[in-house]
Order: C-alpha cells, then structure tokens, then sequence
C-alpha cells in the first residue's frame, strides 16, 4: 500500500515538474508547503505516533475495552483544541513566519506575497493530517496498517486532479497546488472514518480532561517533538539557507529529495509502523529476547534493501530525474542541479532509514530523553556541515549536510542501543554484511555499463528513456538479487514469521 501511494506520489511531482517547473512560483509552494508539514512531523506522525502508540499498546494489552476507548476521546479532544489554535495563528502569522523560514524571498515583494498567500491556504493541512495520524496510530496499534498505508495516495490524486483540472482556472495557477493539499487533508480524514467506527473507536466529545493516560502522552510528546523531527527541523533550516541562494534551489532540493522520500517512505515508514506496537508489545510482555530479536530484523532488513537503493540513486541520478521531471518548464539546467542534491543525499540514505528503524527501539520503551540527546548533538552538526558546505557545493552542500546528519543520529543511537544493552546482536553479522557488499559490486558494475551517457538521456524521447529506465531498474535489480542467491540468501530468512 505505501509502494502504492509512492507512486502515485512520483506522478504528482511528474506532473507539478512539466506544468511549473523549477522557478519562482514552485520555490514559493515549496517553502509554504514545508511549514505545515514540519508541524505534521512535530504533532503528527513524528513525534505524536512514537508518544502515542507506545501508551495505546499497553491500554490495549492491560486494560480494558472502555478505558482504551477513554484514552483515544481524550487524546482526540486535547488534539483538536491544540491543533485548531496552532492553525489559527499560523494563518494569522504567515507573514511573520516566511520572514523568518525564508528570509531570502523578502526581497522580492511578488514572490514573498505569493507565499504567504499559499501558506495560508495549506496551514489548515496540520489540523487534518494530525487527526489523520491519531487515526492511523489507532489502526497500526490494532494491526490494520494497510489503511494508514494506503491514505496518503488520497493527497497524491488530490495534486492530480488539481494540477489538471484547478490549475487553469486560477491566476495564479499555482494556488491550485496549495488546494490541493487542503482538499486532500480533509479527504484523508474522512477515508479512516469507517475504520475507526468498524473498532468502536471513533473518538467521541468529552467533557472530561483527567484521564492520566491522555496527559501521559502529552507529556511523552513534548521532548518527542525535537527528538523525531530533528531531520525536518534541519530541513526547515535548509530552506532557510536554499532562499539566500539563486532562484530555483529550493525546488531542486525539492526534487532531488522527493526521490529520496521513495525508498525512504517504502523501507522505513513501513519498518518503523509495523516494529513500534510490536516493540511495544514485547516491551510490556518483558520479553527482551524477542524485543531484541526483532531490532535485529529490522536492521537487516534494512542494510539490504538500503544499500543497492542509496547506490542506485547516485548512479542513475540523472536518468532517474530526466525521466521524471525533464518535460515541459523543467529545464536541463534544473536537471543537473537536481543531480549534484540527489548524489548528496544519497550519501545518507542508510542513516535516514536506520534512525526509523533504530529509534523505535527508545519510544516503545517510553524512553524520550536518549533520542532528544542524539537529536540535539544531530542538529548542531548539521548545522555547521551545513555552514562549511553550502560555499563550494552551493544547494547539494545543503542535502550533503542533511544525509551526513542523519548517518551521525543513526550512529548514536545504535550506540546508545547497545550500551544500555537494549539490543544485541544476533550471530552473523560480518558474513551478512560482506555477501551483500559482494553483491552491491556487482549491481554497481551493472548499473553502470547498463545507464550509459548521462547527456543521452537529455535527448531522448519520454518514450525512450521510460522504457531505457526500465530495463535499467529490471538488470540493475536482477543482479543484485541474484547474487545475492548465489551467496545463500534466501527471502523466507527474512519473514517477521521466522523471526518471531
């Protein structure tokens, strides 16, 4: 399902590319857009899933059906009421806040106005998405994941349908892109209704506020915050510095990072989701076997089908973004700045999805302090690899910082794992991890003879380069997977199954 809502993700962005481009009107979106969804990584899916889950798994396992339920209407009700006067000032607020998250545009009126305008469209998203997300943590925790999993998409069509059919009727046409994210909030919403109401478990207006679990959860939520959404917050200072650059970084760091969302959202979205309740679970069960046993699955799982995606993005950067993005207004300069952002954030892809993985580990023992540490010594150092990069490597010295960040927080917090013996290793490892870096030598070699002339793809016809990109993913694939079976692995050593 969330291979599914990738998809129609990288539709989306075919399409915003071929009708907008990379220029004034997009860098403008792009920095409104960013607003609210930091907000949702801070009350939503970041922070609020990693405090809440954890509670709502041990309600679900040790009390009973009615306080379970009590605990949601709370937690609904504190949300809400929250979530709708952050919304309010942040509509109130929006010039002030693109003066201070893009400092840059303030020296272009037209540009400055357009994205405080489209920041006051889209702001209302958090109120939506953040509901959204008490939804899905509530689905994930009663094992429904394929309906979280799936409810993005409904953003996605939204962006479809209103870049083809809103986009010409306004002026400017751009407006369409901030309504889309509205619409599509409130649709995401309303899609997990049903669910909720098939589990008895649609929150309900209550007077009452003193329900411990509820204020446990706040509680949790608050260092949880700047824990979970280190890499938004960093990314928010990006963009900070991406608009005291030339016109269009922003939205090549847009691209490149929209590509970096695939592999990131498919492997560690997906990892994190199912690992968090199951944790949990185990975490209140006492069973510190299996607690460890399924980290080290997850860690598996995850160099594997991390590693050939890191290595695939560097190679076929540029057929990946000429066959996406390369029509209409996007430009082959725009191509090749995309490029230098996607080969440096590639660079941190494992750290990305290792800190969704790893981080886990801490929440679902209701452990907030160790990751806010991490997150804190995270966010210095990727301000200053920001500070020492973005003179020479300009935009990819932003992304650069980023990934390399995230390889520094994924590195602490598989220290801190072990040291406070939370994790340990199962036998293995060195053979593991020499046999797939075999087999990632022979995918490279692979995927290098078989993309060809980087400059070649700029010439080709859509048609062309699809079916070339095609037949480069399927060898490219091919190899790696085959030797990694000509080595041993087989996919059923895999399954959570035979894990547990």
């Amino acid at each position: 399902m969330t291979f599914i809502s990738r998809i129609l993700g990288f539709l989306r962005d075919v399409m915003i590319a071929r009708f907008f481009g990379a220029g004034m009107a997009t860098d403008a979106f792009f920095v409104a857009f960013r607003i609210p969804n930091l907000l949702r990584r801070l009350f939503a899916e970041g922070a609020f899933s990693q405090a809440f889950v954890p509670i709502l798994a041990e309600y679900k396992n040790t009390r009973t059906p009615e306080e379970t339920r009590d605990l949601v209407d709370h937690i609904a009700q504190l949300l809400s009421i929250t979530l709708f006067a952050v919304t309010l000032i942040g509509i109130i607020a929006a010039p002030w806040i693109i003066y201070a998250s893009a400092p840059g545009f303030s020296t272009d009126p037209e540009k400055f106005n357009l994205t405080v305008e489209l920041l006051q469209i889209t702001f209302p998203y958090i109120l939506f998405i953040s509901l959204v997300s008490l939804a899905g943590g509530i689905l994930n925790t009663y094992g429904k994941f394929y309906v979280p999993a799936i409810t993005p998409a409904l953003l996605n069509l939204s962006f479809i349908g209103c870049v083809l059919w809103l986009a010409p009727l306004l002026d400017p046409p751009v407006l369409a892109l901030a309504w889309a994210v509205f619409i599509g909030g409130a649709l995401q919403l309303a899609f997990q209704i049903p669910f909720l109401l098939r589990l008895k478990l649609l929150p309900r207006i209550r007077l009452k506020t003193q329900d411990t679990g509820a204020w446990r959860v706040i509680k949790l939520m608050g260092p949880a915050v700047f824990g979970v959404s280190v890499g938004q917050i960093s990314m928010l200072i990006n963009t900070i510095f991406a608009s005291l650059l030339i016109t269009g970084s922003v939205s090549w760091l847009y691209y490149a990072d929209r590509l970096m969302e695939f592999p990131s959202g498919l492997l560690g979205v997906a990892l994190g989701t199912v690992l968090l309740p199951s944790l949990a679970k185990h975490y209140n069960s006492n069973d510190t076997d299996e607690y460890s046993r399924l980290l080290d699955w997850g860690l598996r799982l995850t160099v594997l089908l991390t590693l050939p995606a890191a290595l695939a993005l560097a190679l076929l950067a540029t057929p990946l973004i000429t066959t996406l993005f390369h029509y209409g207004a996007f430009t082959d300069h725009d191509v090749w700045m995309t490029r230098d952002a996607l080969m440096a954030y590639s660079i941190g892809l494992l750290g990305l999805i290792l800190v969704k993985v790893l981080a886990p580990g801490f929440y679902a023992r209701q452990n907030i302090k160790t990751p806010v540490k991490i997150a804190i010594i995270t966010l210095i150092a990727t301000q200053l690899m920001n500070l020492a990069f973005i003179g020479p490597l300009k935009h990819a010295g932003l992304a650069l910082a980023i990934g390399l960040g995230a390889c520094i927080n994924a590195g602490l917090l598989y220290y801190k794992l072990r040291s406070h013996e939370i994790y340990q290793p199962q036998p293995g490892w060195l053979i593991f991890f020499l046999k797939t870096l075999t087999a990632l030598a022979v995918m490279g070699i692979t995927l290098w003879f078989a993309a060809g002339s980087e400059t070649s793809w700029l010439t080709d016809s859509a048609i062309t380069r699809v079916s070339r990109l095609t037949w480069v993913i399927i060898i490219g694939a091919s190899s790696y997977f085959t030797a990694l079976w000509l080595l041993g692995f087989r996919l059923k050593d895999f399954s959570k199954q035979r894990v547990a």
